[in-house]
């Protein structure tokens, strides 16, 4: 697949709850190996549309395709089948487990020998077994926290769960990436060395995200989306995008109405 080509594809997502609309005919493009963000303000259905993506919640119209294929009915436990993978904003780690041990939970579908092989304890068990966590610690060593590999989560500083979380994704070596708020409680040199673990993903990994840091976005991100109420309003570059008025309208409301409500309040 060429680079300029779209790696995931959404078309006319609709989702509802309760009769209140999420999403309104979301159709966007994740272009192999770039960074695509999507940014709204709150409610604006950024979740929900990654949800939705995941099989977490099932869109009542439109549809998605992965590599040219429809993902129809896409199910959470079999994304990894397919060469995505996911962080969550509550980080979803097993805190009574290493580093180590999380990392390799994320690995386990590239298992040969399943759950038979594993009760009989057979040789190809114990091989499986070397070789997942050879690949969790190897992921483990490329994020920089290698030496947290025998430590339990629980005791990790928050940065550095952030880093095994986001290392149980990679271990399955996905070709798209959804990372959830991956910037939210880190420091300002964390966030900086996130951005360089990201754009070093490229051009093997393709990386979607969904973020409220700005700054963070728009230094990194190749293209964007901009959901407001659900609805696509913008899409481009981070420069085309921060100087869209739609976008500013949405962040910043309108300054006719904002000035006309000022002045009435002096009137």
């Amino acid at each position: 697949m060429a680079e300029d080509q779209a790696l995931l594809r959404t078309e006319g997502l609709c989702v509802s709850f309760g009769g209140l609309e999420v999403l309104r005919q979301v159709s966007l493009e994740v272009r192999a190996g770039c960074v695509l963000g999507v940014i709204g303000p709150n409610g604006a259905g950024k979740t929900t549309l990654f949800n939705t993506i995941c099989g977490f919640v099932r869109p009542d119209a439109g549809r998605l395709t992965f590599d040219g294929a429809e993902l129809a009915r896409p199910r959470p436990e079999r994304l990894t089948r397919h060469g995505i993978a996911r962080t969550l904003q509550g980080l979803g780690l097993f805190t009574g487990l290493t580093a180590l041990e999380n990392v390799v939970a994320g690995a386990t579908h590239r298992s040969r020998t399943g759950l038979a092989g594993a009760l009989l304890a057979s040789p190809w068990a114990d091989r499986d077994e070397r070789a997942l966590a050879s690949a969790a610690m190897e992921v483990l060593r490329q994020l920089g926290i290698d030496g947290d590999a025998h430590r339990v989560c629980a005791g990790l500083p928050y940065g550095v769960r952030k880093r095994v979380a986001l290392a149980r994704a990679l271990v399955s070596r996905p070709r798209l990436l959804l990372l959830d708020e991956p910037a939210a409680g880190l420091s300002e040199a964390e966030i900086g060395e996130l951005a360089e673990t990201v754009r070093g993903l490229a051009p093997a990994t393709t990386v979607m995200l969904v973020e409220h840091h700005m700054d963070f976005v728009m230094n990194l991100c190749d293209e964007l989306v901009v959901l407001d109420f659900g609805e696509v309003i913008a899409r481009g570059t981070p420069a085309e995008v921060r100087s869209d008025p739609q976008v500013q309208r949405a962040y910043l409301g309108d300054p006719v109405a904002a000035v006309a409500e000022e002045d009435g309040a002096h009137a």
